[in-house]
């Protein structure tokens, strides 16, 4: 009986000495919460040949992310960011090139989109009939 008492005495005593520093700590300085789980604008953008994204393996992908400041390895991260937020962020919003002539060829293009835009999810899917009606669907964004 008396071992099983000194056992768990010893234990008591090594309980206190490891985790009572680190409750101490942990009470003397509150941590403060994030104001969001996710960052404000981080958006990883991908193209692959085939008509949907299920089917399509991806040939290029890139990082976008447009806070606090642009950057990423979209190759005009700057024009991109200013582009979708021209568009509040809707990429079927995002404004296509009237100018541009494309051929009527069909190799289907698609495009997806996902990560998060000022704080909101973003999953984003969209088949071009070609890699120049692509590039004409957004100043920027989708040329990559």
């Amino acid at each position: 009986m008396r071992n099983t008492a000194r056992w768990a005495a010893t234990l008591g005593l090594t309980a206190t000495a490891v985790c009572g520093p680190l409750a101490g700590a942990s009470l003397a300085s509150p941590a403060i919460a994030p104001a969001s789980l996710y960052a404000p604008s981080a958006l990883v953008l991908t193209v692959g040949h085939g008509e949907s994204a299920a089917t399509a393996a991806p040939v290029r992908a890139v990082t976008l992310t447009c806070a606090p400041e642009a950057s990423g390895t979209h190759p005009a991260a700057e024009s991109a960011c200013a582009e979708l937020r021209g568009a509040g962020g809707d990429f079927d919003a995002l404004a296509a090139d009237d100018g541009v002539l494309c051929t009527r060829e069909y190799a289907p293009v698609v495009v997806t989109v996902d990560g998060v835009w000022q704080g909101r999810h973003v999953s984003y899917e969209r088949t071009f009939a070609n890699e120049c009606v692509k590039n004409a669907g957004s100043a920027s964004v989708f040329t990559f």
